[in-house]
This record gives structure tokens, C-alpha cells and sequence, in this order.
């Protein structure tokens, strides 16, 4: 039983990594827009002087963007592998399930990276996004699927005998 809950775990670590990529790229303007509008630290007043430089230019913006949408479509690709892989395993041996796991924990990995690093550490640090209207939500989402995904990796990792 399970093993087919940690299976269900990463078909959802899929789906949700997968319809984020997937939002983003039916709504390509409106992202463009909004990391732009991030990237410009338009609208600062609380912190208005920044250590480093803003991005205003629009190819820097589509290539953040970019990065965004690859790492969100990576991380749904390799949760789709790991529960493919832990389906094939369920009835293996504990060392066999364990070794399936490893795309999907890579998923929560890469998610990690794409909500905390990029848009916590990059633009809540760096871009002060908590600074705008527009920005706070997403933020505190971000850190909110950065917290999920690390205890889904932990319960992931976790030996089923």
C-alpha cells in the first residue's frame, strides 16, 4: 500500500510541475510580462536602492523565462519517470523500489531549485519581489511549493521494506 501512495506522490509531483510549465506556456505574454516586471524592480519603495543591476532588457527576460519553464517541464518529466519506474518495482524488492525512486526524488530536486532557488533566493532576494503587489503572492507560494517539495523528497526517501 505504500508503495503505490509514494507512486501516487510522484503522478502529482508530475501534474503539478507539468500544468505550471504548461500555464506558463499558454500564457507566454503574461509570463514575459510578469518576470519582466520582477526582473525591471519597478516600484520599489520599501528597499528602493538595489546592490546589483535591474534586467530590463526583453531577450535577459525571455531567457529567465526560459530557464523558468525548462526547469518546471524537467522536473514534471523526471517525476513522470520515477513513477513509471516505481509502478514497474512495486512488487520488487526493497532495493529495487528504493533504486526507482531516484527520478522521482530528482523531481523534487529540480522543483527545489526552480521555486526556491529561482524564485526565492533570485527574486525574493535579489529582485525583492515581496516589495510589489504583483510579486508578493507568487513569492510566498513559491516558498510554500519549496517546503512541499522537501518533504515529499524526505518521505520519497524513505525506505520501504
Amino acid at each position: 500500500m505504500i508503495r503505490l501512495i509514494k507512486t501516487g506522490i510522484a503522478v502529482f509531483i508530475a501534474l503539478f510541475c507539468l500544468f505550471y510549465a504548461v500555464q506558463n506556456l499558454m500564457n507566454l505574454q503574461a509570463a514575459h510580462g510578469f518576470v519582466g516586471l520582477m526582473a525591471s524592480m519597478a516600484d520599489h519603495v520599501a528597499y528602493p536602492n538595489h546592490f546589483g543591476p535591474a534586467i530590463t532588457s526583453s531577450a535577459l527576460v525571455w531567457v529567465m523565462l526560459l530557464i523558468i519553464i525548462a526547469g518546471e517541464l524537467l522536473a514534471g518529466i523526471l517525476a513522470v519517470r520515477g513513477a513509471l519506474g516505481m509502478w514497474q518495482a512495486r512488487n520488487e524488492d526493497a532495493d529495487a523500489f528504493q533504486a526507482a525512486k531516484t527520478y522521482a526524488m530528482a523531481a523534487c530536486g529540480v522543483a527545489i531549485l526552480v521555486w526556491f532557488g529561482i524564485f526565492s533566493a533570485i527574486g525574493g532576494a535579489y529582485f525583492q519581489m515581496w516589495q510589489t503587489p504583483a510579486g508578493e503572492g507568487p513569492l510566498m507560494h513559491a516558498s510554500t511549493f519549496s517546503i512541499q517539495f522537501a518533504a515529499l523528497w524526505v518521505v520519497l526517501a524513505l525506505k520501504d521494506d
